[in-house]
């Protein structure tokens, strides 16, 4: 062979000396680079089951949790999170693998992702940060999964949280995506319980003392309703009268509430207000720059008009 090769013109030497390399690194990938690549696949799907496996596990416990909705809402936000960084590390285990089966040399692969990762810090100093801040969320249980929130101005129902977003759904279906980095003040609206508030203007001709015994009768009333005895936690407070303006006094209603429970809770109060309000003849405050206008009793005769005394020329 060497003497066939030595005999040819050198272009077309170079051309049989490549052939042959190629033939030589083929032959070495195939003996030794698809054996690794299969074994980091297969391993890095027996990691995929074993993750997949726990991340369920923690999900049912989450499910089966229904008297602790915040540890519930805990396992739900840890497995979201475990599920993405296990695949984030499967996925760089594979990649590596893979370069090395090629025959990449990995130490200056590193010291080049190395150079790129330091020159990629300056630019991207919010992608560090976000997944900081999410880290902090995570360990210090600021939120999670299914609780409503106020953040960065927007408020609605955590759907997902990761170390780097946090996803939220207000009340008409928008979905709003936060980068953590953005998150400066938490206001946890699921958190232990939640205080539903009515304020009820009344007007200034009514008696507060019978106002006052009123609404303690109907939020007495409220609470032991069958529907709302396991809702409401405490008796509620009737401070007295919060404010005056112009003919209306505001009378507030505080009720402590199970978390996400007062809307229904307020609009039963609104209603037997109306209801017990009409039946005593209690009218509802007006602001003072309200103009009301009272249609006259037809029953009433109208005025007499004045007679003239002056004598007539």
């Amino acid at each position: 062979m060497m003497i066939l090769t030595a005999s040819l013109p050198q272009g077309e030497h170079a051309l049989v000396s490549l052939e042959h390399g190629w033939h030589v690194d083929l032959l070495n990938f195939v003996q030794h680079g698809v054996p690794k690549i299969v074994i980091a696949l297969l391993l890095a799907l027996i990691g995929q089951q074993i993750l997949s496996f726990f991340v369920k596990r923690m999900r049912k416990s989450a499910t089966a949790m229904v008297g602790n909705a915040h540890r519930a809402a805990q396992l739900r936000t840890l497995a979201g999170i475990v599920r993405a960084t296990g695949y984030g590390l499967l996925s760089f285990y594979v990649f590596i693998q893979v370069l090395g089966a090629l025959g990449v040399p990995l130490g200056s692969f590193i010291a080049a992702a190395g150079v790129i990762g330091l020159g990629i810090s300056f630019g991207a100093q919010s992608l560090f940060k976000d997944m900081l801040t999410g880290l902090f969320i995570l360990l210090e249980d600021q939120y999670a999964i299914g609780d409503n929130i106020k953040i960065a101005g927007l408020q609605g129902t955590v759907e997902g949280l990761t170390l780097r977003v946090t996803t939220l759904r207000d009340g008409d279906g928008t979905l709003y995506i936060v980068p953590n980095s953005q998150i400066t003040t938490v206001s946890n609206l699921s958190r232990d319980f939640s205080v539903a508030t009515l304020p009820v203007s009344v007007s200034t001709s009514a008696d507060p003392n019978r106002v006052l015994t009123l609404l303690r009768k109907l939020a007495d009333e409220v609470r032991a309703d069958i529907a709302f005895k396991d809702v409401v936690l405490a008796d509620p407070d009737i401070p007295g009268v919060d404010k005056i303006s112009g003919h209306e006094v505001i009378y507030p209603i505080n009720l402590r509430v199970q978390v996400n429970q007062r809307d229904g809770v307020l609009r039963e109060l609104r209603r037997r207000i109306l209801v017990a309000f009409e039946k005593d003849g209690i009218a509802f405050g007006t602001a003072s720059s309200t103009l009301v206008l009272e249609r006259p009793d037809p029953t009433l005769a109208p005025p007499t008009p004045p007679v003239s005394t002056e004598p007539s020329r």
